[in-house]
């Protein structure tokens, strides 16, 4: 008893503060717990370096991170955050407090629990910032963290902090300029980089980081076009002690860039090939062969880069990294230069299914091998096309020695591609043939027998090591990598095109012959049809590289090619206004050049009006807004009565933005426009193929469908016009603009686009001025379905369920100044198409000071216009014009529709709304 009441006073005498207490504290804590923990972080960093794999081909990374990747937190992690836990907790008097919360961000950091870690290294910043050693720490690896996690914006704040704590007096920590060069090298800010990669290595202590850092200075130096710099430290770290891999690389790099020594010109390939006869390099030939095909496609030496390339995949051991690179950099030859689109397609998805999905670009390449079929069509129109001109171009006789050498190329083609697919096809079915073997009788003298062998081992084993045990696949040294079982054709880059694929597209000569001679643009139309081909082709490539792969380079060298080869086309205002948009983010120059073009020589088109509003973009708030706005443009003109226009803007504006949602009411607006000018034929044969093209169109199809019901029936009246629609009809067919509607139209001045409409102007009533307001509550789509839900009775002064008779299904626009005449449009397609002859109508409504009103109905009963409501909703994206956070919708009587007066009535009825539907 006694022993356990001594025991009990010395515990709590220790939770008392007091000098002796905080002295034990700090002692336990110190050299026990903290100790602890940080020697499991220490060790734990130095395993993850020790197994981090660098990518030589991009530059290093600063720091060796590899993160865990399992969801199984690691048990040594896990175990240094609970000793920090416990200092947190139970030695609350030291002065380890801090320490112990760094601890937990670092923890939390390697286990890859990111937003943790930064809310760890935050408290620590904001905790204790008169602790310059913590404060530090937690600064770098704060901004570490937030760079992981991609917030850059976030991240350079926090270093410029840190940088702000270096004492020029003091000891200076060469990892806050580390830190600083990898954000450098993250914001691709390369000469600020140079310089922090050089503080870096003159103040880091550590001699194997010093010379990483000093690997990443050269990169730098050679990227800033500072080749004799960049020599100087890779000769450095090739002839110091450090790590093999790193020597030869930078051996490899100093090759590379050299280009004269002592006046003489260097025959670089020769020392890249003498660095294959080292024994010691048999790891890295991969990487030899990469850099002698990079210098000869530098050369423009396209076969012997080819060469090299596939060397450099069949020496691959076990850098993946170069694998992929090799086959991206295949990939691109057959694509831009040899122009066979097929293998560019295979060699894309290897490259894809061999670099890890962080590699920088990734998602570009992968964009690009799945959409590589569009770019393929729209070159191979392009070769095309210039092929026929230049053939017709010649004189006659030129012309036919010509196209018969391009008939019996294209034979000879043909016939190469099918033997290989025979070759192929014998090679998978079947062992060797003795009788297709030449040379010598025994074996191995036989190149044809061996090569053979080799090929069907591959096929059918992969790529095994020889060792003991090689046939079976669970053995411990195993290095398989993929097995012929799946190892078709499809899976190899160099295989053959398949023989039955070819028999579908095989053409005689006489018939491909007929298609040169028939598609020679000969007369000044065929070449300006030619030509319009081209153009629109290299408009699609342009915005292909612009929208989908975000390739700003590509997207400039497409458009400025557009400049050159037709500076007379009619849409050049729109070119300009690309080039100026693209040239922004890169050569400030440049876009300044194009804006001032745009705004001299074009200054009444969309494109110069939305340079001049630079508060355009301001007014819209939701994603889709420009092309929104540019369709109210296109609808403007409709509304006015302007059909050439229109039928002249929506293809313009379709290029601009290809596959966008509202593709079908554009092609169903250019259709009912040029019925204005045509026959009931050609009309009917415009809404077949809008048809066909949108079939799944929940909002144009069904009323197309509805407009193709009506010709039919009517067809005799109907094919006896001059033209199918007339304005002056009083009997108009009743798939235009509704006569409620004309006056509405007229709310904005009409506008006269040039070509191509990108981003038009907001067009507000001249003397008011254009403002945003506060949405009111959005009501409760849950409410509309008619699903069970609470209710909770709200008794209103002002309204009433007594109107049981009379329901409206309402859409609130929260905004006076926008023009709703073509969502109004698109209620009454809504309305023709799935609610015809029920006497629906939809009427406009201004609730002061802000609010419009599109209301439907009349609905006899509540039901009626909830099922109205189940059906229009999911399209409302589709069907109003403005963005998606200006509007909300409710039901409402019309007894309850009238007493709506003003935002105060208005907020005051949706919440009788929500509690009472």
């Amino acid at each position: 008893m006694l022993f356990a009441l001594i025991v009990i006073t010395a515990g709590c005498s220790l939770e008392k503060k007091s000098a002796f207490n905080r002295y034990m504290q700090n002692l336990t804590a110190h050299y026990n717990i903290l100790f602890n923990a940080k020697e499991i972080v220490r060790l734990k960093q130095e395993s993850y370096a020790a197994s981090f794999i660098d990518n030589y081909n991009d530059i290093l990374s600063v720091y060796q991170d590899t993160t865990l990747q399992s969801a199984t937190p690691d048990k040594d992690l896990e175990l240094a955050i609970a000793k920090a836990n416990n200092i947190i907790t139970i030695k609350e008097q030291s002065h380890y407090i801090g320490d112990a919360y760094l601890v937990l961000g670092k923890a939390n950091y390697l286990e890859g629990n990111y937003f943790n870690a930064v809310e760890y290294f935050s408290y620590v910043i904001r905790s204790f910032p008169k602790s310059k050693n913590l404060l530090r720490e937690a600064l770098l690896w704060k901004t570490r963290t937030l760079m992981y996690l991609n917030k850059l914006s976030e991240a350079k704040p926090v270093i410029d902090t840190a940088i702000q704590t270096i004492n020029p007096k003091k000891r200076i920590y060469a990892d806050i300029y580390a830190t600083k060069l990898q954000y450098d090298i993250d914001v691709q800010d390369y000469v600020d980089g140079e310089e922090m990669a050089a503080k870096a290595v003159r103040y880091c202590r550590d001699k194997t980081q010093r010379l990483r850092w000093t690997f990443i200075l050269a990169q730098l130096q050679e990227l800033n076009n500072k080749p004799a710099e960049a020599s100087k430290n890779y000769n450095q770290i090739a002839k110091s002690n450090a790590l093999f891999e790193m020597a030869f690389n930078a051996s490899l790099n100093l090759i590379r860039i050299k280009d004269t020594q002592n006046g003489i010109k260097i025959n670089r390939i020769g020392e890249l090939i003498s660095l294959l006869k080292n024994p010691n390099n048999k790891e890295f030939k991969d990487q030899i062969y990469y850099q002698v095909a990079q210098i000869y496609m530098a050369d423009k030496n396209v076969d012997d880069a080819i060469k090299y390339y596939n060397l450099s995949l069949r020496a691959t051991i076990k850098n993946q990294n170069q694998k992929g690179l090799s086959y991206l950099r295949l990939s691109e030859i057959y694509f831009k230069n040899k122009a066979d689109y097929l293998r560019a397609k295979k060699y894309y998805d290897s490259t894809l299914t061999t670099l890890p999905t962080n590699y920088p670009g990734y998602l570009s390449i992968q964009k690009k091998g799945n959409n590589l079929q569009l770019l393929a069509d729209r070159l191979q129109l392009i070769t095309r096309e210039d092929t026929l001109q230049a053939l017709a171009r010649m004189d006659e006789r030129t012309r036919a020695a010509l196209i018969d050498k391009m008939v019996s190329d294209e034979i000879l083609q043909q016939q190469a591609v099918a033997n290989a697919a025979a070759v192929k096809a014998v090679g998978n079915n079947g062992g060797l043939q003795a009788s297709s073997f030449s040379g010598g009788s025994f074996y191995f003298d036989n190149a044809t027998a061996v090569g053979q062998g080799y090929t069907d081992f591959k096929q059918k084993w992969g790529n095994r090591k020889l060792e003991d045990n090689w046939r079976r696949s669970n053995r411990a040294s195993s290095d398989i990598t993929a097995n012929s079982a799946n190892s078709t054709q499809g899976n190899d880059p160099d295989a053959p095109i398949n023989q039955a694929q070819d028999n579908k597209t095989t053409l005689t000569a006489a018939g491909y012959r007929k298609q040169l001679i028939q598609g020679l643009p000969l007369t000044p139309d065929l070449l300006a049809a030619s030509n319009l081909r081209v153009y629109n082709a290299y408009v699609d490539i342009g915005n292909f590289y612009r929208d989908i792969l975000d390739d700003k380079k590509e997207a400039i060298a497409t458009y400025e090619l557009i400049l050159r080869r037709f500076p007379d086309n009619p849409n050049i205002a729109a070119v300009y206004y690309n080039l100026y948009r693209l040239y922004g983010e890169l050569d400030q120059a440049k876009s300044d050049q194009y804006k001032n073009k745009l705004l001299k020589d074009y200054a009444d088109t969309p494109f110069a009006k939305i340079i001049s509003d630079p508060d355009f973009a301001k007014k819209l708030n939701d994603a889709d807004a420009e092309f929104t706005q540019a369709y109210n443009v296109v609808f403007d003109l409709y509304a006015h009565k302007q059909y050439n226009e229109v039928i002249a803007c929506v293809p313009e504006l379709l290029k601009l933005y290809p596959g966008n949602k509202l593709s079908a009411q554009l092609y169903y607006l250019q259709a009912i426009s040029a019925g204005h000018y045509e026959k009931a034929g050609p009309f009917s044969d415009s809404l077949k193929s809008i048809l066909n093209r949108f079939p799944n169109d929940r909002l144009i199809s069904p009323l197309i469908t509805q407009h193709l019901t009506y010709i039919n029936a009517n067809q005799a009246e109907l094919m006896a016009r001059n033209v199918v629609l007339a304005d002056e009809d009083p009997d108009e067919i009743p798939f235009t603009l509704a006569p409620d509607m004309q006056e509405q139209a007229s709310y904005r001045r009409p506008l006269r686009p040039g070509g191509i409409i990108s981003q038009p102007v907001v067009n507000a009533p001249d003397n008011k001025q254009v403002t945003v307001t506060t949405q009111p509550v959005q009501p409760s789509k849950e409410s509309l379905p008619g699903q069970p839900v609470i209710k909770h009775p709200f008794v209103s002064a002002v309204f009433s369920m007594r109107d049981s008779a009379n329901y409206y299904f309402v859409i609130n626009v929260s905004s006076s100044t926008t023009n709703l005449s073509s969502s109004r449009f698109g209620v009454g397609q809504f309305n023709r198409a799935n609610f015809q002859g029920k006497g629906i109508k939809h009427l406009l409504k201004d609730v002061e000071p802000d609010n419009q009103l599109i209301y439907v109905g009349r609905f006899p009963t509540l039901a009626g216009v909830k099922d109205y409501a189940r059906q229009i909703i999911p399209l409302l994206p589709d069907i109003m014009k403005v963005p998606v956070d200006k509007y909300s919708f409710f039901i409402i009587t019309k007894e309850n529709l009238d007493k709506l007066a003003d935002k105060k009535t208005m907020d005051s009825y949706i919440n009788y709304y929500q509690n009472n539907y």
